[in-house]
């Protein structure tokens, strides 16, 4: 299969078996993925996948049995090192863990303990343990390359856990779901699972409408409901890039300082930007009193957000960083190497529907060229693209 991506359409939701059960229907072969979950090696554990109907739309139910009465409290040492030992795809196995570990960050945040010392309960459980290895492996076997997702739907009321009721949604559910799209509903019930809130916001890479695509398959995966307004469906769009552009979430930070030293916002900015930052900025303001004033502003990937902030905490004097979650189209992105008089220099090149939007020199390889050849920057620049046309032509 060539197919590159997967659209979650949580409509109703989405809980980890409803992933792996989605996949399931859209096409990935149950036989090898059930081969890879038995090298898991978790002792009296089953799977199926079998036929549902929710309100009258078919689709495919995941079903784990687990002989676990008493399930162990696992760490997260311990689910890496059964990750570890089972004959996984590498990527599988890469994302699984990647996984465990954004939920063992949430559970610690909720917990006030350390990433080691905590305890995985339902999620540590060999049921949710296959589910979160089965949905990587499907992926896998599914051909998706990336991974996008609509808004998480939250429900309301409350749910049973290893720690008593707790609310709805989660608290780990929530902490996951922090920097990403949520819609809040009125429905008396848990729509989006912990395991699921974790994978998907592990994994995909967009939040909000289906990227463009040519659409090459559709699953549903059944929850273990049958009930609720409703039908307790995911869906699950597969299929290949179209040549329009593209298009990813991002969140922006911003902070306004009004006592803060030119030096300490530069500083910050690079703090930031070596963390992983798309971009940072500084823009002059007047705040009240007519104080002048900058406004510090970052764009980051949502999960890291948080990061983003304990920096703007710890390295600036604000008592308030405001967040916003943000839709942002790209252009696809390519590099050119050009020959010039003063070496190879990259063009990067914009294209939107296959047709060439914006094309730039690398600033980088034409000041080191430019310092080569004891030139100004500007001629260097001028040169590729004079280069980089002449090739076009």
């Amino acid at each position: 299969m060539t197919m590159g991506i997967a659209y979650f359409d949580c409509f109703a939701g989405a809980a980890g078996d409803m992933i792996v059960a989605a996949l399931l229907d859209a096409g990935a072969d149950f036989d090898r993925l059930r081969g890879h979950l038995e090298g898991l090696g978790l002792p009296g554990c089953r799977v199926r996948a079998e036929r549902a109907t929710r309100r009258g739309i078919a689709g495919t139910r995941f079903v784990v049995e687990a002989d676990e009465p008493d399930p162990p409290h696992r760490h997260l040492a311990d689910v890496v090192g059964v990750i570890d030992r089972a004959d996984l795809p590498a990527r599988a196995g890469e994302r699984a863990q990647a996984v465990f570990k954004r939920l063992a960050a949430a559970e610690a945040n909720v917990h006030g303990v350390g990433i080691d010392q905590v305890h995985f309960h339902e999620v540590g459980a060999a049921d949710s343990l296959i589910d979160i290895v089965g949905a990587c492996v499907a992926l896998e076997l599914a051909g998706v390359e990336a991974v996008a997702c609509s808004p998480l739907p939250l429900g309301r009321g409350t749910v049973r856990c290893a720690h008593g009721t707790i609310p709805v949604p989660a608290p780990a559910t929530v902490e996951l779901l922090r920097g990403f799209p949520v819609v809040q509903t009125a429905i008396e019930q848990e729509l989006t699972t912990p395991t699921a809130a974790a994978l998907l916001t592990e994994l995909a890479g967009t939040f909000g409408p289906p990227p463009p695509m040519v659409l090459s398959a559709v699953g549903y995966g059944a929850g273990s409901r049958d009930q609720g307004p409703l039908p307790n469906l995911l869906r699950v769009m597969i299929g290949e890039p179209a040549e329009v552009g593209t298009a990813d979430s991002v969140v922006e930070l911003s902070a306004n300082l009004d006592d803060c030293t030119g030096e300490i916002i530069g500083a910050t900015i690079e703090k930031l930007l070596a963390a992983g930052a798309l971009d940072a900025w500084a823009a002059p303001i007047v705040m009240k009193k007519s104080r002048p004033a900058w406004m510090l502003s970052v764009l980051c990937r949502p999960r890291d957000a948080d990061e983003a902030e304990q920096i703007l905490f710890r390295e600036t004097t604000t008592f308030g960083v405001r967040r916003r979650a943000c839709s942002r189209g790209k252009l696809e992105r390519s590099h050119e190497t050009v020959e010039t008089p003063y070496g190879p220099v990259r063009i990067k090149v914009g294209r939107r529907a296959g047709t060439v939007a914006c094309a730039s020199p690398e600033f980088e390889d034409c000041a080191a060229a430019a310092e080569a050849h004891d030139v100004s920057i500007r001629r260097v620049m001028e040169a590729a693209a004079d280069a980089w046309r002449e090739s076009r032509s």
